[in-house]
């Protein structure tokens, strides 16, 4: 099979597209034929070498795929040959022909939802439906800030907030990005590039603050994020790309809380949960990926620079 494969840390230029053997579905295991894989921030953090998470060398990256079920192992009944599944989590790495998994890092795709959609869920959606749900423990009637709402994670914690009947607020940084919010449901969409938009927030809230606060790009925004909370709010940090000085005042002055989150740390009970949830809105519309661009597996390093580009629109993809 053709993968990408990295042999030493580095910049996106380790990318190498390879023939490499083609893996085999031992008791437990699913072998998926990928369609299209999900290109994440957190895996060009890996490709560096300076992640949390060092797997060993050489690796074929990657976390997030859809396709067809190629062959299952023993003790495997959810997932057929043939079936439409996506992945969350695999045991080879998902930026290739065919993707290894075990039995409970692949789940069924339906009809409505296309291959690219379905390589954007597990990164994104897990982490927006942890950070909401687990981390922050949002309410209905509540109101959440998503800070950074036009990127994979941004759309899908609009869409699982408004679905479970927060009032949305997201920001973004281009006319596109903003219709993107509120297409994914957001009641109000602000330009965070302009330096008012931190007051406007806080005046969309009444001047009360936000219960909930999902942030992007805490190095950035993690300091205005502590002002706008509301007493007792709860802000989650699911993104940084570096440091920043707070005023631990503002934290102090609403009771509040920051959690910080990494899907990597979720229980395999936990995860099993999430996907559950994951699937029915699916199934039933709630939730729509937004795939934002598509590069073959062979511009895989062009799909490493796209991702940490700003002015994020969806999800990028790879199509082997």
């Amino acid at each position: 099979m053709k993968a990408i494969r990295v042999h030493q840390f580095g910049g996106p230029d380790v990318l190498r597209l390879e023939e490499t053997p083609d893996p085999a579905a031992g008791a437990g295991e699913v072998l998926v034929r990928v369609k299209a894989a999900g290109v994440n921030p957190v895996d060009t953090y890996i490709r560096t070498g300076r992640h949390a998470v060092k797997p060993a060398l050489p690796y074929i990256p990657g976390s997030d795929a859809a396709g067809i079920v190629e062959a299952v192992g023993s003790s495997v009944a959810h997932v057929r040959p043939g079936g439409r599944v996506y992945v969350g989590g695999t045991i080879t790495g998902t930026y290739a022909e065919l993707a290894l998994g075990r039995a409970d890092q692949v789940y069924p795709l339906p009809d409505r939802v296309t291959f690219a959609q379905g390589a954007a869920v597990h990164v994104p959606y897990a982490t927006a439906y942890r950070a909401l749900f687990r981390k922050a423990h949002a309410l209905p009637g509540e109101t959440v800030l998503v800070h950074g709402a036009s990127g994979g994670v941004g759309i899908a914690t609009v869409q699982l907030a408004r679905a479970h009947g927060l009032t949305v607020i997201g920001t973004a940084g281009t006319e596109q990005g903003l219709k993107l919010a509120r297409d994914a449901g957001a009641h109000h969409a602000l330009n965070h590039h302009r330096a008012e938009h931190v007051e406007a927030a806080r005046q969309l809230t009444g001047g009360r603050g936000f219960d909930v606060i999902i942030e992007m790009l805490a190095n950035v925004n993690l300091n205005d994020d502590l002002a706008l909370l509301a007493r007792r709010g709860r802000l989650v940090v699911v993104g940084n790309r570096g440091t920043i000085e707070i005023d631990p005042r503002r934290l102090m002055r609403c009771d509040g809380t920051i959690h910080g989150l990494m899907l990597f740390n979720a229980t395999a009970d936990e995860l099993a949960s999430i996907h559950a949830a994951l699937g029915a809105g699916l199934a039933n519309g709630t939730l729509m990926p937004v795939v934002g661009r598509e590069f073959p597996l062979s511009e895989a390093a062009r799909a490493h620079e796209a991702v940490l580009e700003p002015g994020a629109r969806g999800k990028i993809v790879l199509i082997p």
